[in-house]
């Protein structure tokens, strides 16, 4: 049965990943509803949190394909109720519309919503929450004249895991790099380039 799923992606930041990445997914005809990007909490690593609908088995070989690659260090995938997650959205809404009508300035406090930009002509308006949150909110200014309507990818974490990080700790500890050795005639460029 499907269901939405999260999948978590840790890469290194290398230029055609995100191309490669959806590649998989066209070839599979699956339709990603919505995709972040961003760096991770270790420095020079980045994360992706890709959503989409469907089968755990598909899911589960989605996250084995991708780790495949070779700029990207671990694929997870989750259901929703395995992870805490946002996303944020922006109404812009006419200014004398919200001004005139008390209830919409109540109703868009009782939804967490704050106003970003006030002018004389719009008023753009902020609100985070699950998907459904912030579609009840659409709905209800729907009447009063919402001009424009944008929301971001999700931006997700996983409630059962100790982070990324710690599991690079373990690898640099079982696997450590080699030593970077300094090249001895690095100062001395002019000695040994001259002619």
């Amino acid at each position: 049965m499907k269901q939405e799923f999260t999948l978590t992606v840790y890469t290194e930041n290398q230029i055609g990943l995100l191309n490669r990445i959806a590649i998989i997914f066209s070839r599979r005809k699956i339709n990603i509803h919505s995709l972040n990007t961003s760096p991770s909490e270790v420095p020079g690593i980045h994360r992706f949190n890709i959503v989409i609908d469907e089968t755990e088995e598909v899911v589960k070989k989605l996250a084995r394909q991708i780790e495949k690659q070779v700029d990207v260090l671990k694929a997870y995938y989750n259901t929703n109720d395995e992870i805490v997650w946002q996303e944020m959205a922006l109404y812009k809404m006419p200014t004398d519309a919200i001004a005139e009508k008390v209830k919409v300035e109540r109703l868009l406090h009782e939804f967490g919503a704050r106003a970003i930009a006030i002018r004389k002509d719009y008023t753009v308006f902020e609100a985070t929450g699950h998907r459904e949150e912030t579609d009840k909110l659409i709905a209800f200014l729907e009447p009063y004249g919402l001009i424009e309507f944008v929301r971001s990818a999700r931006v997700a974490i996983i409630k059962d895991s100790s982070g990324f990080h710690e599991k690079v700790k373990e690898f640099e500890k079982r696997e450590p790099g080699e030593e970077v050795i300094e090249n001895e005639y690095l100062d001395k460029q002019e000695e040994v380039f001259s002619m």
